[in-house]
This record gives structure tokens, sequence and C-alpha cells, in this order.
């Protein structure tokens, strides 16, 4: 009984672990969206793209509200968007992105945690060419919706393909992915059809996999999971499969 309880614990903190995490990250996200477009959603895409993804893991509204205030505000943080690259053990290759106000100190953790986890944090360039920068969307899987129809519709406007996907809670979405460049122009096309995604962002999507065994792969997740644990650090691409 004791075990199971641990268990059930130990499994209940890494939930809220995860969710703080993704909280934080939106928060950045909306600061990032207010700093360069203002408070009012109806006139900043960007942050009304921040409070869609925000919505989508669950931030309540209050905390929703109260970022968008605080990023407001004279004294909010400036945060840069940075991108390191790096090894992890076995060759898997890491970006990392991270939302800081302190490159300094950034840094010197992202350094610090490629040594620690076993890999090597590279010069600009090392690891990016192995990634296709894109747009991605996730959409409600509506079973009234012609997804072939609308597939047509989008071609147009960028969408290089459309496939049903799991989001980061392991829910069935459709996702649709476009060219880093018609990211604004297939965001604008799925407003005007009345379209609101789930969620919408750029990624760093691989275009090469690494094959490794279980051992292996648990050690380049122990990294990728050291990463991920870092305030500054937003989101972590690999080229796991």
């Amino acid at each position: 009984m004791g075990r199971m309880f641990e268990k059930r614990k130990a499994t209940m903190f890494k939930r809220w672990d995860r969710m703080a995490k993704a909280f934080t990250r939106c928060g950045k996200e909306i600061t990032i969206a207010v700093k360069a477009g203002g408070p009012i959603p109806e006139n900043n895409p960007a942050l009304r793209r921040a409070i869609q993804n925000a919505r989508s893991v669950n931030m309540p509204k209050d905390k929703i509200e109260n970022a968008i205030k605080k990023a407001s505000g004279d004294d909010a943080s400036d945060y840069a968007i940075l991108i390191y690259e790096g090894y992890a053990p076995h060759g898997v290759a890491i970006l990392v992105e991270t939302a800081t106000d302190n490159p300094t100190r950034t840094v010197a953790n992202v350094r610090m945690h490629f040594k620690k986890g076993g890999g090597n944090m590279g010069a600009t360039g090392s690891v990016s060419f192995l990634f296709e920068h894109q747009g991605l969307f996730h959409l409600a899987l509506d079973a009234d919706r012609d997804w072939e129809e609308l597939e047509l519709e989008l071609i147009d406007h960028g969408l290089e393909s459309m496939a049903e996907d799991e989001n980061e809670e392991g829910e069935k979405v459709m996702a649709l992915r476009c060219a880093f460049e018609d990211f604004n122009n297939l965001s604008t096309a799925l407003d005007e059809l009345g379209i609101e995604p789930l969620k919408s962002e750029t990624d760093y999507n691989p275009t090469t996999m690494t094959e490794l065994s279980d051992e292996q792969a648990d050690e380049v997740l122990a990294l990728i999971d050291r990463l991920e644990q870092d305030d500054d650090v937003q989101r972590v691409f690999n080229t796991l499969p």
C-alpha cells in the first residue's frame, strides 16, 4: 500500500511540474506577444495565438489575464528568444529554444545541462540543418468537417501536410504543417474560415531520425528532461523517432 501511494504521489507531482512548466512557457509567450503588439488580442495576432496555446494546456483564465496585465506594466521582463544547438549521447541532434532576460545565465546553464547529460553543446548551425523550421496548427477532430475539402482549400495558403496526431496530453488532433514563411498566411486563412486552432506555433521538425536502443534512448531522454526543467527553456527538439 505504501509503495502504491508513493508511486501515485510521484506521478501526481510530475504532472504538477509539467503543468507548472507549461504555464510558465505560455506566460512568457504572452509577455513577448504583448511587448511586441500590445495587450488587445483583437489587434494582436501573436497574442491571440499565445492565448490559444495557453488554453490548450488548460491555463486558467485568471492566470492568462494576469499574465497580460503584468506584461503591460513598465517593469515587465524583456525576453529574447534564443536557440542553442548540440548533440545528446549517441549522436542525437538537439535544438533548445529558450526565452530569457539574461542570455549569459542561460547559455551557461544550457552548456552545463549538455555536459552533465553526456552531450556536447555546439556552435550555431551545427545541427539546425537537420531540422525544418515549420508552422504547426492543431485542430479539434470534428467528425462533421470535410477534411479533404479543407485540405484543398488550404493548399493555396501554404499547407504542406495534414494528418492525425497526438498533442502533449495524448489527445487526438488534426495537425497541419506549413513552411515557416507561410505561417501567417495559413493562420489568416483559418481565421477567415472561422476555424480556431487548439494550438498554433512554429517548431523545428527533424528531417532525419536517429535510431537507438531503448537503453540509449533513455540516456537521451534524461538529458532532454534536464533541459526542459530549466526555467529559461521553452521547448526542446530532437531527432529521436
